[in-house]
């Protein structure tokens, strides 16, 4: 499915979430992708209780078999001289999404993703935010109607301890990763997340 093809991981601070994403990073592979991983500055400098940036920097340099990207100059490339097939961002967090969706770029992530819209490629977000259904609402719907921009499929988690939170069903991301580089949003886009 995508044989081939090269694929930025563009990864933010929602630490919950990273157990989910090395999976889907060798699913990736076994697609036939080459992953090129970058990171937010607070994803290698966080110890949380879901571990320290640099237990979750060498297991994903071990799945992806690529150098973790870790600063804005070493993400710029992405543009001009190493451009990637589609820019993924999973998880993406409400603090990456109020930049992106107001074109500030002040992390290796969001470079990157500047530089993949550049060239014209897209960018794939998988949203991981506790606020989507409330400040963030109106930066999501910005980047809905964004040009190249696309989502990996999301719903409500919490809906009644967390009613504003929202995140992408990242075992959707293969699918999704195809259709966007086909330049179509994967179907149906809000799916039930939330488990009684």
């Amino acid at each position: 499915m995508l044989q081939g093809k090269r694929i930025g991981l563009g990864i933010t601070a929602s630490h919950c979430t990273y157990e989910e994403i090395i999976p889907v990073i060798e699913s990736l592979k076994d697609n036939g992708a080459t992953v090129v991983p970058v990171i937010t500055h607070s994803v290698l400098t966080a110890a949380t209780r879901f571990g320290t940036g640099e237990e979750w920097i060498k297991r994903i340099e071990e799945v992806t078999g690529e150098k973790v990207i870790a600063s804005i100059v070493g993400a710029e490339p992405f543009g001009p001289s190493t451009p990637v097939d589609c820019m993924i961002i999973a998880p993406m967090t409400g603090n990456s999404i109020s930049k992106f969706a107001n074109a500030a770029t002040d992390s290796p992530v969001l470079m990157a993703a500047k530089a993949t819209l550049r060239n014209g490629n897209p960018v794939l977000i998988g949203i991981s935010t506790n606020d989507a259904l409330g400040l963030n609402a109106a930066n999501i719907a910005k980047l809905l109607n964004m040009k190249n921009v696309f989502f990996i499929p999301f719903g409500q988690d919490d809906p009644y301890k967390k009613p504003n939170s929202l995140i992408s069903d990242f075992s959707l991301m293969v699918p999704a990763a195809a259709a966007a580089m086909e330049n179509r949003q994967l179907q149906p886009l809000l799916i039930m997340r939330y488990n009684k």
